[in-house]
């Protein structure tokens, strides 16, 4: 095998990270918006634990619970998405109608959670997890995953200050070397 692949493969990787970390230096909302995202897919894609154990218990609200968090999830990534427009300042209101989406969405899993707590520890006729009911303990976890994920996406987007700053001190130039021939370049456009 040939060293200059491999050293090129080496700097296309380099140049790779490096166009990243500038992606990330211009527009640091991008890494809370991928931790929502994370959240909207982790609970879209776990939604027949949830609506099994909705159908099992029949909770008071636990229905209006899962619609709730699934409209508000979209809802909330696109304000936060038009919270921070390209090359403007973050549009206020929209970053705070998320937050309150985002709030409401952690009360609802919190809820929903305590709905199942409920239904497992009830005095008459409590459910009792086995091999039939296992997704009850898994629709649990999943929402408490789901609060874990959300509360570290509102902190990153509380913090985004902090570490934009530290973002901008990564050294991202591409150092250009003079080959010395700069004085040879006829920059005055009459043609010889």
């Amino acid at each position: 095998m040939n060293r200059s692949t491999g050293s090129a493969g080496g700097s296309r990787g380099r140049e790779f990270l490096r166009k990243r970390v500038v992606a990330l230096k211009r527009r640091p909302s991008i890494i809370p918006l991928l931790v929502f995202c994370v959240a909207f897919l982790y609970y879209s894609l776990n939604l027949t634990h949830i609506s099994d154990t909705t159908a099992k218990i029949q909770g008071s609200g636990m229905g209006l619970c899962g619609f709730v968090t699934m409209l508000f999830s979209m809802l909330s990534l696109m304000c936060f998405l038009n919270a921070f427009p390209r090359r403007k300042k973050p549009v206020i209101p929209m970053l705070v109608l998320a937050g309150a989406m985002i709030a409401l969405i952690v009360f609802c899993d919190f809820y929903y959670s305590s709905l199942i707590l409920d239904a497992l520890h009830r005095a008459d006729n409590p459910i009792v997890i086995d091999k039939s009911t296992v997704y009850i303990a898994q629709a649990y976890n999943v929402l408490q995953d789901h609060i874990a994920i959300l509360i570290t996406g509102a902190a990153l987007t509380a913090l985004m200050p902090v570490y934009s700053r530290l973002l901008r001190r990564i050294k991202t130039s591409v150092v250009v070397e003079d080959n010395g021939s700069l004085g040879e370049i006829d920059i005055s456009g009459e043609d010889a």
